[in-house]
């Protein structure tokens, strides 16, 4: 985009044609010397043919002076020719010494300029013995409001801090054990003895409930078994645990006298009995076969051999790998929590500003942050053109065609681009070498010409009159194509608006060129055309 802006241009300035003279028109003023707020009779005399069409300045066109009131146009004919008669009264609410610029008026589309002239605006004496004077009060320096954002923030910290709360107390602080949890962390020795107590003071043989006593009766010395001397006892058959017992035994792994075994077999069995058998012993023989449980699991605990010095390693390692497991655990916890807090506040931005609004924040869009940066209000060239723009134009050095530079006596052209964005800004500012008046039509046919030669395509072209703040008129050329972007030449589909001004002697153009589809850059192109100002002094 940035080579079609440049070639645009050059191509802008070369085209110019001789004026014709054939219409008369004459201006003056009735005065050069007002006070402030009085009058001045600006009168534009045109002599033209009968058939031709005229148009005269409307709105506030005499900037630094201000349009009072714009009166009919007297018309006077005489054979094929007519004298058109327009008359402004002009004024101005400040002391000083003031141009007239010159007026446009168009004959048949073609412009013709008045004259012209300066105006006196002399202050009104003051009353300085019975009016007291003050001394103008200083500037006043006022800091921006930072209300909103320091509002945002302190409800962010607020909501992150809730979220901090709800994580250390759901996963980070030391819940009260309950009784169950209380119970599960003692030894396997201690916490069988426990609940052999709570079976001794249970009500089952009160209520004849004799298979739930057995049964917990063998389940308390089974999971006993099981963690303290390393055997299947949950899952196994009577016979199988008592003959894996007695192997251990056998191999000195468990220091167990015969007659214990032979014990708990019977009472083994018993259980067996009660539980698939129904069969009901004395109470006597049940509390007997509990207190014989108990002695049962301090003899296997007397019996069991001191562990080795390997053991324990092994069971510090093991100890350590779950206090590892338990802090990956733990971290996994306030991970998800601080992913949660993140979604939470990226929901809310996303429900408050837009999706597209919050990505665009978070991946830093270029065009975005152009528009949210400081701008710059600055001058170009010269006649001037006023524009605020989010970065300073930089002077480019242009090599004019022999052709087109004998037509041109000064040219300053400024240019911004920005690669990552596509947006490109162009202001050139150009003295003719004549007194001539710029041919527009034939600048726009030659710039869309050029367009197509750099490789754009499907170009949409619109026109339309254009008039800045100030009243100052021009030519507004917009609309869309494909244009050849970077190294590779790559098609990017793109829009761009040129407004054109000028006059005798002087043209004045600003480029604007960018990705179509990017909101951000219409806000910025939106802007630039809303501050732009143009001098027609030439």
């Amino acid at each position: 985009m940035r080579t079609f802006i440049l070639t645009g241009l050059l191509l802008l300035m070369g085209i110019v044609t001789n004026a014709q003279d054939k219409p008369i028109l004459k201006s003056y003023i009735d005065t050069t010397s007002i006070k402030i707020g009085e009058q001045i009779k600006f009168t534009v005399v045109v002599e033209t043919d009968s058939t031709s069409t005229v148009h005269f300045p409307e709105g506030q066109t005499f900037s630094p002076l201000e349009t009072v009131e714009a009166y009919e146009t007297d018309t006077t004919k005489k054979k094929d020719r007519i004298t058109l008669q327009k008359i402004y009264a002009l004024t101005q609410f400040d002391s000083g010494y003031y141009k007239l610029p010159a007026q446009r008026i168009e004959i048949d589309g073609k412009g013709y300029f008045t004259d012209s002239t300066f105006v006196q605006v002399a202050t009104i004496p003051v009353d300085t013995v019975n009016q007291k004077m003050y001394d103008i009060k200083p500037l006043i320096s006022v800091e921006k409001s930072y209300g909103k954002i320091w509002l945002y923030v302190i409800l962010g910290i607020l909501f992150l801090l809730l979220v901090g709360g709800l994580v250390y107390w759901f996963f980070l602080r030391k819940k009260p054990l309950s009784e169950e949890e209380k119970v599960a962390l003692l030894p396997p020795y201690d916490r069988a003895l426990l609940e052999l107590k709570r079976l001794e003071n249970s009500k089952y043989l009160i209520q004849d409930e004799y298979k739930k006593y057995y049964s917990e009766l063998t389940d308390i010395v089974r999971s006993y078994l099981e963690e303290e001397v390393n055997v299947y006892a949950l899952e196994s058959t009577t016979g199988q645990l008592i003959e894996r017992l007695e192997l251990l035994q056998e191999a000195g792994q468990l220091n167990l006298e015969a007659e214990t075994i032979r014990q708990f077999e019977r009472i083994l069995k018993t259980a067996d009995l009660v539980k698939f058998a129904r069969s009901k012993p004395p109470t006597s023989s049940a509390e007997k076969d509990r207190k014989s449980i108990e002695e049962i699991v301090i003899k296997t605990k007397e019996a069991i051999p001191e562990p080795t010095e390997e053991e324990l390693m092994e069971q510090e390692e093991y100890l350590a790998e779950l206090a590892r497991k338990k802090y990956k655990k733990k971290i996994i916890y306030i991970s998800a929590a601080a992913g949660f807090a993140v979604l939470m506040v990226l929901g809310g931005l996303i429900a408050y500003k837009g999706p597209k609004l919050v990505w665009d924040t978070v991946t830093g869009n270029p065009s975005k942050n152009l528009l949210e940066s400081e701008w710059v209000s600055s001058s170009y060239g010269y006649p001037p053109i006023l524009l605020e723009t989010p970065e300073v134009l930089v002077r480019q050095e242009v090599a004019l065609a022999p052709e087109v530079k004998a037509n041109i006596k000064e040219l300053q052209a400024f240019m911004y681009n920005s690669e990552k964005s596509l947006l490109t800004i162009g202001a050139t500012s150009t003295t003719l070498a004549k007194p001539e008046e710029p041919d527009f039509s034939q600048i726009v046919e030659n710039l869309l010409l050029n367009f197509e030669k750099q490789g754009a395509r499907n170009i949409i072209t619109k026109q339309e009159e254009f008039t800045t703040k100030s009243g100052i008129k021009g030519i507004k050329v917009f609309g869309r194509g494909k244009f050849a972007s970077g190294k590779n030449k790559e098609l990017v589909n793109g829009e761009y608006t040129i407004i054109l001004f000028g006059g005798k002697g002087f043209q004045q153009q600003v480029i604007l060129a960018w990705k179509d589809g990017d909101p951000y850059a219409e806000e910025i192109i939106e802007r630039i055309i809303e501050t732009l100002e143009v001098k027609t002094d030439a």
